[in-house]
């Protein structure tokens, strides 16, 4: 198993210990460093600079949006960090949520599988250099009647193959990423409740003649060093509190329904109603401790490396560490203890 490391957002205020914490996961053997975008930082601008500053380690958008981008203009950006990063780079895509896309980007959040699969195709032919055409519900290429052509992209990617991911939560979504990507980026995983993510993967997989084999499973999961579990993990109530509570809408939050999955269904249904509310100290205390700590890596390296442990049993190939607290000398200890858990666990 492989680790990684998540930078998040850029541009709140820690954007010079970002780069600290990118170069010491390159220095640490690190395999990938991810940086995400909602509607503040743009992360193929972050990418380029984390490329820039590090030698070794893959840089990987978590994610580019799909209704920010055209999908050939997302398959010029990925060429393009590709070929400046010297082959180092990983497209992880995402259809973000309603509210964003219909508010922020003015895109309607219709059809999102439909939608996605065509994204991926477009991509796809595009990156390959084909001249590109399409037809499809939600893009033509080139659009009929006009002066428009068939062309093909001009860049050179470094490989002919740009490693695919697709940010995942629901079954369906999820079992369309084992079919169409090369793999996956899951958030809130619990090694316990696994078979929620894996089998629609599995059974998407199946649908293209492979296997599980080859498809990197890659959940973000936070990271918080001590030797009090509790604390660490009531450091990450608030971070659980907005997305189960307040990401999306009320009737369309996947992070909520992922917890109702997993057999949260009364605490979904209270930290929602908190969080909307404006009662957000309140959504926090509501998530439950065993929810933390089971999609989480919490406590002292040993526990940490028990973790890891059942994470990699779990099928995960590449663990992406987000680190707790806002120093960057707490960054910095998570990191190392990462790499020194994986060890203790014999998974390195």
């Amino acid at each position: 198993m492989r680790l990684g490391i998540n930078l998040g957002y850029w541009g709140l205020g820690m954007d010079a210990d970002n780069i600290a914490v990118a170069q010491e996961a390159d220095r640490l053997g690190y395999a990938v460093c991810w940086a995400a975008e909602a509607y503040g930082s743009d992360a193929a601008t972050v990418l380029s600079y984390v490329a820039a500053k590090t030698e070794r380690i893959d840089v990987g958008s978590a994610i580019f949006q799909i209704p920010a981008r055209t999908p050939a203009m997302t398959a010029m950006t990925a060429a393009t960090l590709d070929t400046l990063s010297g082959g180092r780079f990983r497209l992880g895509l995402g259809v973000s949520g309603p509210q964003v896309s219909e508010g922020w980007y003015g895109v309607k959040f219709d059809k999102p599988l439909a939608r996605t699969r065509e994204y991926v195709e477009i991509i796809r032919k595009a990156m390959s250099r084909e001249r590109l055409v399409h037809e499809g519900a939600h893009w033509t290429l080139p659009l009929p009647g006009g002066p428009g052509k068939p062309i093909k992209l001009t860049v050179h990617p470094v490989r002919e193959h740009i490693p695919l991911y697709i940010a995942a939560i629901g079954p369906k979504n999820l079992e369309q990423t084992g079919e169409i990507a090369d793999g996956w980026l899951g958030i809130f995983f619990s090694p316990e409740h696994a078979a929620l993510s894996l089998d629609p993967l599995k059974a998407g997989r199946a649908k293209a003649g492979q296997t599980l084999d080859g498809f990197d499973l890659c959940p973000t999961v936070a990271i918080s060093v001590g030797e009090d579990v509790k604390a660490a993990a009531d450091g990450q109530r608030a971070y659980a509190a907005l997305y189960i509570g307040g990401m999306g809408s009320r009737d369309k939050n996947f992070y909520n329904q992922l917890a109702r999955r997993m057999g949260y269904e009364q605490a979904a249904d209270e930290i929602q109603e908190k969080y909307l509310a404006k009662d957000y100290a309140g959504a926090a205390a509501a998530v439950p401790h065993d929810l933390i700590d089971s999609t989480a890596l919490l406590g002292n390296t040993e526990r940490i490396a028990d973790r890891m442990q059942a994470y990699a049993d779990a099928g995960v190939t590449t663990l992406t560490l987000a680190p707790a607290g806002f120093t960057l000398e707490e960054r910095i200890t998570a990191l190392r203890t990462g790499v020194e858990a994986l060890e203790r666990a014999g998974l390195a």
